[in-house]
């Protein structure tokens, strides 16, 4: 009896502590604190990790809750803005989300520009004002408009500099370190004619960005798998394939919907030579794509579709699964206007192979035309159908020397 009493106690003890740890209207005044608060990390884990699963609905839900419990902090309508931002992951072009995303990213600065200046701890709302401005600045910039995008850009790098060197107080911070010092240096490495913009900032310094954005992907809870994304692409631009495909692989395991992910796997995979799971993830990919799962589209389609095809066509010789695939990769191109890129001219590429080894030779040279009229000059798949129109020229010039 004694002992029951004891545990009812300690139990009694132990919720009023955990009351006391995480009372919501002790965040009624300043906010301050809520970004590293555990408890309130406890309560948005269900809903940001239905969000990067693309379970978009039911993160709604939760983040609508959030708003409820805190809505005059900018997180809740952060993380809403967030969600808006990765249905536009999967395919950039696509611009149904916009508006709310940018309206939902207005809100949270509003928010955070007012906890600026009532809160004695700045770091917090410079976080989420460095966080917004920067989503916003992506956006403009995938949509071409430069001069909304320059100043978004310089307000997030600016309310960046007032979080530079604190991830003391929260590893979150760390995330604009890591993203500053990798593309500082990146960014003008790969794109010559922003030099002249870039030399009044801070150097940058990519290895030390890489390891900045490792240690918030291991140690952050809101920047974790924003951390993760970057990384994921980064990797691949550094040519760290196994890194790339040990991160993609990972993140696939713990968001199995998550088109980015998804694709980022099957292709670091097929670069890296796993090619039965390059095949399988791909097979899974274009399933989705079939159902119309949520974020599964043409992008992810086009990947998917090459991978098999090259595989059908070089390892298993099956050329009509090839032929049926590259075709399949083509018309994922075409339907996301991407005629442009690397898939549909390896793609046209592959077919012009196809009939030029069953002596479909017309057909062949059409598809080899086409890889020349749309690739850009200095790619290997120009050079590639250049050298081979040329040699089939000079075939039929000595078949007809021959015939005389």
């Amino acid at each position: 009896m004694k002992n029951l009493v004891l545990t009812v106690w300690l139990t009694g003890m132990a919720f009023f502590a955990q009351a006391q740890l995480y009372d919501p209207s002790a965040f009624d005044k300043k906010y301050d604190g809520l970004l590293k608060h555990p408890g309130v990390q406890i309560e948005s884990a269900e809903a940001i990790n239905l969000m990067y699963n693309y379970k978009f609905y039911d993160a709604d839900k939760e983040f609508r809750w959030l708003r409820v419990r805190y809505p005059k902090h900018p997180m809740p309508y952060f993380l809403m803005g967030l969600a808006e931002w990765w249905k536009i992951v999967p395919n950039t072009d696509v611009t149904d989300y916009d508006d709310r995303c940018l309206s939902l990213m207005d809100t949270t600065i509003t928010l955070a520009e007012k906890l600026y200046d009532d809160s004695d701890n700045k770091l917090e709302p410079a976080f989420f004002l460095a966080a917004a401005y920067a989503f916003k600045s992506r956006l403009y910039a995938e949509r071409k408009k430069w001069t909304k995008a320059t100043f978004s850009g310089k307000s997030a790098l600016k309310y960046f500099e007032k979080c530079k060197g604190n991830a003391d107080f929260s590893p979150e911070l760390l995330f604009g370190d890591g993203m500053y010092d990798f593309y500082a240096q990146w960014i003008p490495e790969n794109y010559p004619l922003l030099k002249p913009i870039l030399m009044f900032f801070p150097k940058g310094n990519k290895v030390k960005g890489i390891k900045e954005l490792e240690k918030t992907a291991n140690t952050a809870f809101y920047t974790r798998v924003e951390a993760r994304y970057f990384l994921v692409q980064i990797y691949s631009m550094e040519n760290q394939y196994d890194k790339a495909y040990e991160m993609s692989k990972y993140m696939n395991e713990q968001y199995p919907d998550n088109p980015f992910f998804e694709r980022y796997y099957a292709r670091s995979a097929f670069v890296t030579g796993r090619l039965n799971e390059a095949e399988r993830v791909s097979k899974n990919m274009l399933a989705k794509i079939e159902r119309t799962q949520s974020g599964y589209e043409g992008v992810g389609g086009r990947t998917a579709a090459y991978i098999l095809a090259y595989i059908n066509q070089i390892f298993y010789k099956n050329t009509a699964e090839a032929k049926k695939y590259y075709q399949q990769s083509i018309d994922f191109a075409k339907q996301t206007n991407s005629t442009n890129a690397g898939y549909y001219w390896s793609s046209v590429l592959g077919l012009a192979k196809i009939a030029t080894e069953e002596k479909n030779y017309d057909l062949a040279q059409t598809y080899f035309k086409e890889v020349m009229d749309k690739a850009e000059r200095k790619s290997s798949q120009y050079k590639e159908a250049k050298k081979a129109l040329e040699d089939a020229k000079k075939s039929r010039r000595e078949e007809r020397r021959k015939r005389k």
